[in-house]
Order: C-alpha cells, then sequence, then structure tokens
C-alpha cells in the first residue's frame, strides 16, 4: 500500500514539475502576474488533496464495514448507521477543500 501510494506521489510531483514550465510561459504572454499563477496553483492543490484524501478514506471506511458485516451479519444493524455517519463526514472534508479553493481564487 506505501509503495502504490509513494508512486502516485512520484507520478503526480513529476506531472507538476513536468507542466510548470508551460504554464508559466503561457502566464507570462498572457500578462498573468505571478500572483494570480500561485493562486490557480494553490486552489489546484486544495481540490485535488482534498479529493485524494476523501477517497482514501471512503475506501477505507467501506473496507472495514464490509469486512466487519462479512465475519458477523447479523451485526449490520449496528454497523450501517456509523458507517454512514463516516461516510458524510469525510465527504465533507471534500467539500470543504472546495470552498477553500473558491476562496483562494477570490469568486
Amino acid at each position: 500500500m506505501k509503495s502504490k501510494f509513494a508512486l502516485m506521489t512520484v507520478a503526480a510531483t513529476t506531472a507538476l514539475l513536468t507542466t510548470l514550465p508551460a504554464l508559466a510561459e503561457e502566464a507570462a504572454t498572457s500578462g498573468m502576474s505571478t500572483g494570480t499563477g500561485l493562486k490557480l496553483i494553490g486552489a489546484g492543490l486544495a481540490i485535488g488533496l482534498a479529493v485524494v484524501g476523501a477517497g482514501q478514506g471512503q475506501g477505507t471506511a467501506a473496507r472495514g464495514a464490509l469486512e466487519s458485516i462479512g465475519r458477523n451479519p447479523q451485526a449490520y444493524n449496528k454497523i450501517f448507521t456509523p458507517f454512514l455517519l463516516a461516510m458524510a463526514l469525510i465527504e465533507f472534508q471534500a467539500i470543504l477543500g472546495l470552498i477553500i479553493a473558491f476562496l483562494i481564487l477570490g469568486k
């Protein structure tokens, strides 16, 4: 699991670092200021990291709930409500990332 996360991190970092010069050139030719470019990068990172975190959290929560129900099917009623509450809180994390991205952009 850790090697998969490390591979995803390296791939995302490589993609970001290889596209930054192209984005910088486009920003320079279009008259965009450095502050505006940094705001765009910050907003993208805010929503991107929030969505990745929410996806990982939901996957882990679902796996745990399904394993628990699989081992003890009679505990379904006791597991389902806390599972839904956890999913709602995890989903709120992604929505909060979107709100923060909008606040960074000032829209």
